[in-house]
């Protein structure tokens, strides 16, 4: 089932990294009877809304970044993204213990090296080490508003680097409102990706922001 629905969306994946996502996938639904990580219970449904739509950030990555996921909650999109492309250096954040709990012990089971999950508010990994400006793709799904996600990620952007947003159908319009907000802050949008999950029909909105004087 997860090929097909990758292959849909023209996105490759290796048949062993599908078994990979599909046990961390499991693993969680495991875990979600015990500790609510997920609303998402229906095991095909989260393939579709957890896996499928993580790898959509894939034609964004060349796999060589660091990449900062911010309000990861479960680990979606940092970890299957890092099964998937083992050379990513990955930070994961989120401010609930608990899921923070689960991305660690899923990294340990997996096998997985070069992701650290902290648990920590985006606002206060600045005191960490390495942080600022450290961070060449910075990415976000369903974190906070566009403006809100912005502000908290721009410290921790590369010169070069850039902010996916990852929205739904509101997407578009969202960001239509947030504009100007958006390049006061210094950011310009460089690209705007939508798409439609293929089983449930429900739409994506990829939003690319990076700094103004990098356009």
């Amino acid at each position: 089932m997860l090929g097909e629905l990758l292959a849909s969306l023209s996105l490759e994946v290796p048949e062993g990294k599908q078994d990979m996502l599909v046990a961390f996938l499991q693993e969680l639904l495991r875990w979600n009877r015990r500790i609510n990580l997920t609303a998402i219970t229906d095991p095909a449904e989260a393939v579709e809304k957890h896996l499928v739509d993580s790898m959509t950030l894939l034609p964004l990555l060349s796999g060589e970044e660091r990449l900062l996921d911010l309000g990861s909650g479960g680990g979606f999109p940092c970890i299957p993204l890092k099964i998937v492309l083992d050379r990513l250096r990955v930070v994961s954040v989120d401010s609930v213990n608990k899921k923070i709990s689960f991305q660690k012990q899923a990294v340990r089971s997996l096998g997985l090296k070069g992701i650290d999950p902290i648990h920590i508010r985006a606002e206060a990994l600045m005191e960490k080490a390495g942080m600022a400006e450290g961070f060449d793709r910075i990415v976000s799904r369903a974190f906070t508003s566009l403006p809100g996600f912005a502000a908290y990620a721009l410290p921790y952007l590369a010169p070069d680097g850039q902010i996916v947003a990852m929205k739904g159908a509101e997407g578009e319009a969202e960001y239509a409102e947030s504009r100007n907000d958006l390049e006061a802050a210094g950011l310009s949008c460089v690209e705007i990706r939508s798409l439609v999950l293929p089983r449930s029909g429900s739409k994506r909105t990829l939003i690319v922001l990076q700094k103004a004087d990098q356009g």
